[in-house]
């Protein structure tokens, strides 16, 4: 595990399975239609339960770059927020990647919540390159914690491989 404190906050870099952290939310890389079958969204319906496909479909559609909150069923964090990446090829992707990460973060702090675990979000099946996805989270979460009075108090960045997980230790040792 890797931190850094900044504003008296903490960035918080973290190995494993984003499923089984115990934060008040995790955040899943979700699609605009809110259709959870593949992928860390697969994983946290088939973990969480049922519960958070449905009211994924009550909301029914959030726009790339942005971001809806719902529960998490059986999971260990208090609540999943689905976060809409960009895919690589549809243009802008590096400040829509950014719209995503401060919407996450705004609804996670207007919601009360002190602590977010988020994977690297759109580096998956969406193709974004994982070390400019590292470098936008690290940054703009930095940012975030830096300018904005809110709840939280730790991001944290839960990736799965070895390779991501440099491009992130990497990011974090540049805010040093």
């Amino acid at each position: 595990m890797t931190e850094y404190k900044i504003a008296n906050k903490t960035l918080r870099l973290v190995q494993g399975d984003i499923t089984e952290r115990d934060v008040d939310a995790i955040v899943n890389a979700a699609n605009s239609h809110l259709q959870h079958g593949g992928g860390v969204a697969g994983a946290i319906v088939r973990k969480g339960g049922q519960i958070i496909q449905d009211e994924s479909d009550k909301i029914g559609y959030t726009p790339v770059g942005t971001a809806v909150i719902t529960s998490a069923g059986k999971l260990p964090s208090k609540f999943v927020i689905h976060t809409v990446g960009p895919r690589m090829g549809e243009g802008d992707e590096d400040n829509k990647l950014k719209s995503a990460v401060n919407s996450t973060l705004q609804l996670a702090s207007g919601n009360g919540l002190k602590s977010v675990s988020m994977p690297a979000i759109s580096s998956g099946i969406f193709g974004f390159p994982k070390d400019r996805c590292a470098k936008i989270l690290v940054g703009e979460s930095a940012n975030f914690l830096k300018t904005q009075k809110a709840s939280i108090e730790v991001v944290e960045f839960c990736v799965y491989d070895d390779n991501t997980m440099e491009h992130f230790k990497r990011e974090l040792e540049r805010l040093k």
